[in-house]
């Protein structure tokens, strides 16, 4: 999302500061600004930021409250807007509160006991415990203070940069043709959001400035079985799904889960959009379009397939196992 962005902004006429470790030999856009700090360490942020003011600053690696601490105290009355870039699984790591998550859920239910340690249940939790943290030390900034901050809490994000590959591991196995593994539970809906449409957000607050001291939900309009997803994604690529449903223990021990199947997780999230409609006035992509948009983009910009791909023969060796049709699979 940040590439995209970058892009927009560019082409918006603003001045555009980036700061990031600068680990990576890239080349930046013409006019962009760079400053290199590791935002764990605080004296390094310090340094960076020290006597610089911004409009506004999008912040998309903030992971923990401590971070959060060292950035509102560096940028208190340093910029007029700050915006957080958090995730849906702050409600995730709640427990007694029901899908689709609105805004108004944040405070409700009970905290959800972490999962047991070096899991992928684990690291999923942390992640939005450490969010949700993170989020706290900004509305007590806000209370306090007055910080000018917004949160945009995000879905599973569809977009042509994705590094996990994680819709392309879908096209993948439907384009091969073989049997998709599933897991029977859990039958969560789907409620995703386009990555341009999050920088549509972004770049209304940025617009507006309006939104301070506020969460909103940024998702698509439609919730979808995983059926109807990949039906979907079935018709724009001209190819019929073959869905073997197998245990979620069977498939984890095979060591499947997530790559064969991302989206059926129990960390994917489900949340509302009216208030991002309603005071944002957002306008999301809908799913069939953006779909087609990379499904045609992934025809074009062929990437590596992910390393998971690798065991597509195993996989469908279990699928055959339970029923699935392994004749049609290409080598």
């Amino acid at each position: 999302m940040g590439h995209l962005l970058t892009q927009q902004l560019l082409a918006a006429g603003h001045d555009l500061t980036l700061l990031n470790r600068g680990l990576e030999n890239e080349t930046l856009p013409e006019g962009v600004h760079h400053l290199r700090a590791d935002r764990t360490d605080r004296q390094q942020m310090k340094r960076a930021l020290m006597a610089k003011d911004f409009d506004a600053v999008i912040d998309f690696v903030l992971y923990n409250a401590e971070e959060a601490h060292t950035i509102t105290n560096l940028l208190h009355e340093h910029t007029g807007h700050y915006i957080f870039i958090s995730t849906g699984q702050v409600y995730l790591v709640r427990q007694g509160i029901e899908r689709p998550f609105s805004e108004d859920q944040f405070d409700q239910g009970m905290p959800l006991p972490a999962p047991k340690p070096h899991t992928f249940a684990y690291e999923e939790w942390s992640y939005g415990t450490n969010k949700r943290a993170a989020e706290e030390v900004l509305f007590q900034a806000h209370a306090e203070k007055g910080f000018p901050f917004t949160t945009l809490r995000l879905p599973m994000v569809n977009s042509e940069r994705d590094p996990f590959k994680r819709l392309y591991n879908y096209i993948l196995r439907l384009k091969d043709g073989g049997p998709l593994l599933i897991p029977e539970r859990p039958n969560f809906a789907l409620r995703h959001v386009y990555g341009e449409d999050v920088i549509q957000a972004i770049s209304r607050l940025i617009d507006s400035g309006t939104g301070t001291g506020k969460a909103y939900n940024i998702s698509q309009d439609e919730s979808v079985s995983i059926d109807e997803f990949l039906t979907l994604l079935g018709e724009i690529m001209g190819v019929t799904p073959v869905v073997v449903r197998v245990s979620r223990e069977a498939l984890l021990k095979a060591g499947f889960l997530p790559d064969c199947s991302p989206f059926t997780e129990r960390w994917m999230s489900e949340l509302t959009n009216d208030r991002s409609k309603a005071e944002l006035g957002m306008q999301y992509t809908p799913l069939r379009d953006y779909l087609t948009t990379l499904v045609n983009y992934y025809a074009t910009h062929t990437p590596q397939p992910p390393v998971s791909y690798k065991r597509r023969a195993a996989e469908v060796k279990m699928a055959t196992k339970h029923g699935g049709d392994a004749s049609i699979l290409a080598s």
